[in-house]
């Protein structure tokens, strides 16, 4: 489980910031989230929708123990992301697009790299390396160079090193972004995967495609605040719109 209590994350204005306006912006604080709480639940898929800039990468962040919040409490399986950091990266994958490889490396190299620093032997390796491999149908690029691959490729890479301990505990920031529709669809299916095996997922994204295909809760986030929490299902019968990118209009008052 994860559950946000009252987070908010400052940062101090930039240059770049004191030119633009802002409703994010007062005085010298950029405020990256805004008194943001919700709970992702076992079992369950949490999308985090918004457009660039919401939030949602600072959310995760938080929630992976990057970034400290300014105030209020995020736990993660009953752990204090500040005061047990340790604990909570020994049980979470977090999958960022920030993220490099190493060009040098191949495939299969860079995710037992990961997979030593977690301490698996080489038997618990060796099937978690078969099953991801198997799932994100990597066999034919396992031994190419990161260097060489593609970028549906080097995204399939990322996310064998990120499952590779088998965390209870995923979070995924834009996981398909810029990637075709096959390998889009080989992330979705390890997505819904890892439901099925009981973890806690929690995905951000802007398209609202992935939000119907994935969610079983959702939160909606824009510059910083959160303007719904609680299961899709609910979100969809309250709709006062037809579609999905109308209600986030309505409920924002701007375009996604």
């Amino acid at each position: 489980m994860i559950e946000l209590r009252n987070v908010v994350k400052n940062y101090k204005k930039t240059k770049q910031h004191k030119q633009e306006k802002s409703d994010q912006i007062s005085g010298k604080i950029l405020k990256g989230a805004d008194d943001v709480s919700f709970v992702c639940r076992p079992g369950k898929v949490f999308g985090l929708l918004g457009p660039n800039g919401a939030g949602k990468t600072t959310t995760l962040r938080m929630i992976s123990t990057i970034l400290k919040p300014s105030s209020g409490t995020i736990s993660v399986q009953g752990y204090d992301t500040v005061k047990e950091a340790a604990n909570v990266r020994s049980i979470l994958g977090f999958l960022s697009g920030n993220t490099k490889l190493y060009d040098r490396l191949t495939a299969e190299e860079m995710v037992k790299y990961y997979a030593d620093l977690y301490g698996l032997d080489k038997s618990t390796y060796r099937h978690r390396r078969d099953k991801l491999f198997h799932l994100l149908d990597m066999e034919e690029f396992a031994d190419r160079r990161n260097g060489k691959l593609s970028d549906g490729m080097k995204q399939k890479v990322s996310i064998a090193r990120t499952m590779i301990h088998n965390p209870q505990v995923i979070v995924f920031d834009e996981p398909t972004e810029g990637l075709d529709v096959m390998t889009s669809q080989s992330i979705i299916k390890l997505i819904r995967l890892c439901r099925d095996e009981g973890k806690t997922v929690i995905f951000s994204t802007h398209r609202m495609g992935e939000v119907g295909q994935l969610c079983d809760d959702l939160a909606i986030m824009h510059k910083g605040k959160l303007f719904y929490s609680g299961t899709y299902s609910a979100f969809i019968e309250g709709m006062k719109t037809d579609t999905l990118e109308d209600e986030f209009i309505r409920l924002t008052g701007e375009d996604i």
